[in-house]
């Protein structure tokens, strides 16, 4: 199981005849995540809008619609104006899971979102609280086959990576552990090291490092991960998924994709990734630089979404 979670920028097309305008960008621009504040997504969005407000010249916005593993927030995206103000910071799970796991879900990636750049992925990290007498993945799938259904994950919401792979590894090694889900990762990770209803989780390995970094430094928690300078995360005698998160979209209109007023959002996006300064802040947040540019990204979700519709079937899962 090797996959990396996909972080990227997502918004709006603009429609191509559009009468005349001020200069784009004349007034703040929004990112808006799917998810709670304190989640991987959201220090990743940080970072970019830190460096994209600058090279725009105009505020950029961090906005929060959480719910349904990011289908709130990328709902929103989708009916929002077309003028490139809104953008959607988007990850593996809102993007090319969803489509496979809700029967009902309310956009269409490739049809209401213009790809802007894939920024980043991220490997994947698996935690468990201390209290759980397991050291290795081994150990862990040996507990669970002897207590069935006694052990709970936490995830970060139906549907999403953290939802998803675990419900993979459990197929894989023919294991039941309870699924408990959260709104977000954040609360996820606070709940877990603070001894609540999950015995483990995983999810994002930088801030599943961090976490379980900082609550092993103060004896409340083991960490089953292993991290090396390079940002990669590897579990302990174990393997893990590396699925793209990353992800800067915007919404489509009727001009199909065309770049129109939001252009300079599509043209700031590499100049910033490409600086050192925020490639090893990424690094530091155990993020991989990926960048990928429109095409190339729209190329990459379309490959991807059949990888990962198997996936789901393959596991079982489905919600409405």
């Amino acid at each position: 199981m090797h996959r990396r979670t996909l972080l990227g920028l997502l918004a709006a097309t603009l429609v191509v005849s559009a009468p005349a305008h001020a200069a784009f960008p004349d007034r703040p621009v929004k990112i808006l995540i799917g998810f709670p504040a304190g989640g991987p997504l959201d220090a990743h969005a940080r970072l970019l809008a830190e460096r994209l407000q600058q090279v725009l010249g105009q505020p950029v916005v961090i906005d929060y619609k959480a719910g349904a593993g990011g289908t709130v927030g990328a709902d929103f995206v989708a009916k929002s104006a077309p003028d490139g103000y809104t953008l959607l910071m988007a990850n593996t799970g809102t993007m090319v899971i969803n489509p496979a796991v809700y029967t009902k879900l309310p956009y269409q990636t490739l049809k209401d979102f213009v790809p802007i750049a894939r920024t980043a992925q991220q490997p994947l990290a698996l935690v468990v609280h201390p209290s759980l007498p397991a050291t290795t993945v081994q150990e862990l799938v040996a507990l669970a086959k002897k207590k069935p259904g006694q052990l709970n994950y936490g995830s970060a919401g139906n549907g999403g990576i953290s939802h998803l792979v675990p419900e993979m590894f459990k197929s894989a090694t023919g294991t039941f552990i309870t699924h408990i889900p959260y709104r977000g990762s954040a609360p996820a990770f606070t709940d877990l090291l603070a001894g609540g209803a999950a015995d483990g989780r995983i999810d994002s390995a930088g801030l599943a490092v961090r976490q379980a970094g900082q609550a092993a430094r103060a004896g409340r928690h083991r960490p089953r991960a292993q991290c090396r300078p390079s940002g990669h995360t590897h579990l302990r005698r174990g393997r893990h998924r590396r699925p793209g998160r990353g992800r800067l979209l915007r919404r489509a209109g009727a001009g199909g994709h065309s770049e129109g007023r939001g252009g300079p959002a599509l043209r700031c996006v590499p100049p910033v990734l490409e600086t050192p300064e925020i490639r090893n802040r990424m690094a530091a947040q155990g993020a991989d630089p990926a960048f990928l540019g429109s095409e190339e990204f729209t190329r990459y979700l379309a490959a991807q979404m059949p990888v990962w519709a198997k996936a789901v079937k393959d596991s079982g899962t489905k919600l409405d």
